[in-house]
């Protein structure tokens, strides 16, 4: 293991530029990461002293299809992203975990004492010992250490930095701890027991899966105990696309009610045919009982129903489509995607304030600036606020930003670039 002052005094002189290369894909921001990994390193020092550590990292991720498919046992196809956690650690014999994040007070964890507890509840604290947990439970060695994390994945921006975070800690205890020998699907669950069950958010399975496994990454949860994950390798950066993200600065205040009615309302169409989940029910199925269904749900539940049977089929097409390397046909499935959950999902805007309508009109000046075959746009994650997702053509991106930004605010637009790697140890 590299000391400290080894690691920065190689990453002053160049020698990691490869590698962060290799991992951040965008040699623009080489740079800024070099200099990132220094403070990080300086601030561990600072915190716990100079000596032995080893850096480790764990990306955001971005839906890229199955938008609200999940919750209904369908598919998704999501990309890990070149903004990450990095964590400085340093392995302890004392069975302590002292953990500081960004500018956060320290967290100190007796890894013999990992039960949970409710006043922990929506902490971080929760989110490592959920993570402690479940890797005991799963069989693996647990034990102390300490870390400086920080993170530029963008909080509430549907990146998910939860899951990026519950990433780098499971990476960490599984190469301190045991070998390596923790594969990224296991962290992953592990990742949704701790933020299901310790820090009380009951989210799917695909943030902590794209932020673990790396690349593109097709799950199917027909099976939700047990996933079928398949690594989609593709570099959209050969093809010249850039993937671009902007926060529209929607307001979520007072969304839940928008956010829970999309899995209510499929769960009801499903529930007229028996069924818990839209997964087991056809297209035949909606059209032959379309009247009563109209008449016991709603239209706009028949309608999400629809959504969701189309775009649960379009997923494997845009898998298929990139291991085929048909960029193309892969970008007019974005583009149908985005249609379908802007006119059947209907999870563009919320009905209790049409005269805030920022997500809709981030799509409408993105389908102006990118016409001509410049790109392709959708709503991201859960929608109604939030962010949209842009596949760019390069040579568009700068145009792109600047009406991005012009309209929603200096920053609003991240250009970002699909990254190989899920958790992993970049230096040691």
């Amino acid at each position: 293991m590299k000391k400290t002052n080894e690691i920065k005094e190689a990453l002053k002189k160049g020698d990691y530029k490869d590698l962060l290369t290799d991992i951040y894909v965008d040699e623009s921001r080489i740079e800024y990461q070099t200099e990132r990994y220094i403070k990080a390193i300086e601030k561990f020092e600072k915190l716990y002293g100079e000596g032995d550590a080893a850096i480790y990292s764990a990306p955001g991720r971005s839906e890229v299809g199955g938008n609200h498919t999940d919750h209904q046992h369908g598919e998704i196809l999501a990309a890990s992203i070149n903004l990450d956690a990095i964590a400085v650690t340093r392995k302890t014999d004392d069975n302590m975990i002292h953990l500081i994040s960004g500018t956060y007070k320290e967290i100190v964890i007796d890894v013999n004492d990992i039960s949970y507890k409710e006043s922990e509840k929506e902490t971080t604290k929760a989110l490592i010992k959920g993570v402690l947990k479940g890797a005991k439970d799963h069989g693996f060695d647990i034990g102390g250490f300490t870390a400086y994390v920080t993170s530029d994945v963008l909080i509430g921006a549907g990146l998910s930095s939860s899951a990026a975070f519950e990433t780098v800690v499971g990476t960490i205890i599984s190469h301190l701890y045991n070998d390596g020998k923790m594969d990224a699907v296991t962290i992953a669950i592990i990742g949704q027991y701790a933020e299901n069950v310790y820090f009380g958010k009951p989210c799917g399975l695909m943030d902590q899966m794209a932020c673990s496994v790396g690349s593109l990454v097709h799950v199917d949860f027909a099976k939700p105990k047990e996933p079928v994950v398949e690594k989609v390798e593709f570099d959209m950066n050969k093809y010249g696309y850039s993937l671009c993200i902007t926060d529209t600065k929607g307001s979520h205040a007072d969304l839940t009610a928008d956010y829970a009615a999309v899995p209510q309302e499929m769960k009801e169409v499903a529930a007229y045919f028996g069924k818990e989940v839209l997964r087991e029910v056809s297209m035949d199925d909606i059209i032959e009982n379309i009247s009563k269904l109209r008449e016991k749900c709603g239209d706009r539940a028949v309608l999400r129903a629809i959504h969701f049977i189309n775009e649960n089929k379009r997923v494997g097409k845009q898998a298929e489509a990139l291991k085929s390397e048909k960029i193309d046909e892969f970008l007019t499935l974005i583009k149908e995607s985005g249609d379908s959950s802007y006119k059947y999902l209907q999870n563009v805007y919320t009905v209790n304030d049409i005269r805030h309508q920022n997500v809709s009109l981030a799509l409408a000046i993105s389908d102006t600036v990118l016409e001509g075959g410049k790109g392709v746009c959708r709503v991201h994650g859960g929608g109604f606020a939030g962010t949209i997702q842009a596949f760019v053509k390069n040579e568009a991106v700068p145009e792109y930003l600047e009406k991005m930004d012009k309209v929603f605010g200096k920053g609003a637009c991240n250009v970002l670039k699909i990254r190989k790697y899920g958790g992993m140890k970049v230096i040691d």
